[in-house]
């Protein structure tokens, strides 16, 4: 499966997943920034060094460096008077009834990862595939190991991407999208790859040079590439039954003995696992 993405995804995302404790800013070129504590230049990659651990970003990608700015305490604010104490019980405020919170308005989900995919250049049956093994649709669904929401976000990654409410379609999926295109970037458009770091970790992959030989994970890529490749396949076997078949009567008044060659479709390639 092909699936092209714009230049700088990968920044994006692995900006937005640096510690938010340090003492000086850096800047990149794509606009995001990033809290550091030290940095360390390796021949053309600097090494910013976060909270958490480190991040290597190529030099040319970092358009400056700033100094942290301590947050302004806000004015004190002068204290409200009090009220007088009523001499005698008030019996309508007894009776009178607690205000409803007004219900959130129905999220179309579809039509979430639909924008999300569109923004990411992501094929939506794909993203689809993996948040039905991240949680099944459930929008508050909680792992063993805290991950939260639709695609899973664990709640230190879900801050450090910006997502205030990780039980938030929207934003989790938001998320999770940017997440899963940065790693498709960083793997040339291998989903077999993308996946595994999804589930293990970027690093893992790296160290085992592919899908590393945890059942959990083997099992994660194959659930979701098998639950794609069925889609697919559905979809070109419906595509076809759709064709109307050739009319003889059109053929017969031609005259002609020539066969004309069959107009070959276009269709999404199914992943196939490495």
């Amino acid at each position: 499966m092909k699936l092209p993405k714009p230049v700088g995804i990968a920044l994006v995302l692995l900006a937005a997943q640096l510690s938010a404790f340090s003492a000086e800013i850096a800047v990149l070129r794509n606009g995001f920034s990033i809290r550091i504590e030290r940095k360390e230049k390796i021949g053309n990659i600097t090494r910013l060094y976060t909270g958490s651990g480190f991040l290597d970003v190529p030099t040319e990608e970092i358009q400056s460096y700033e100094p942290e700015e301590a947050p302004v305490a806000p004015p004190p604010q002068p204290a409200a008077p009090s009220a007088p104490a009523p001499t005698q019980p008030n019996p309508v405020a007894l009776t009178t009834p607690v205000a409803q919170t007004t219900p959130k308005t129905p999220v179309d989900l579809d039509q979430v990862v639909r924008e999300a995919s569109q923004r990411y250049q992501l094929d939506p049956d794909f993203v689809n595939s993996v948040i039905k093994a991240e949680s099944n649709f459930k929008t508050r669904a909680v792992s063993k190991k805290g991950a939260q929401g639709l695609m899973q976000l664990m709640p230190a990654t879900a801050s450090k991407l910006g997502v205030a409410d990780p039980f938030d379609p929207k934003a989790n999926v938001e998320a999770g999208t940017a997440h899963l295109s940065s790693l498709l970037d960083r793997y040339h458009n291998d989903p077999i790859k993308a996946l595994a770091a999804y589930n293990a970790g970027a690093h893992r992959v790296e160290q085992y040079h592919g899908v590393p030989p945890y059942h959990e994970t083997q099992t994660y890529v194959a659930k979701i590439v098998h639950d794609f490749n069925t889609k697919k396949r559905a979809q070109m076997k419906a595509s076809a039954a759709a064709k109307p078949a050739p009319s003889p009567t059109k053929a017969a008044t031609t005259g002609s003995t020539k066969k004309k060659k069959p107009q070959q479709a276009s269709v999404t390639k199914p992943v196939n696992p490495a």
